[in-house]
């Protein structure tokens, strides 16, 4: 079985910023979980860079912690 590679979401020398909300629920899943880098394409240090920007933005109520339906 071959795995393929997935293709990164970001765009190169895209800044991530905890106010882009749009950018950030495309690596949030329906709970609310942040995306593990496998599912995502990402590097290591846009990773960190992701998780970084929504936990700010969970803080300042941009995000919500968990999604209850």
């Amino acid at each position: 079985m071959i795995l393929s590679k997935k293709k990164s979401q970001l765009k190169n020398k895209e800044n991530l910023n905890y106010k882009d909300i749009d950018i950030l629920r495309k690596f949030i899943n329906d709970q609310g979980k942040i995306l593990s880098r496998r599912s995502t394409g990402l590097n290591s240090k846009q990773q960190k860079q992701i998780t970084k920007s929504i936990k700010r933005a969970r803080i300042l109520a941009l995000l919500p912690f968990l999604n209850k339906d």
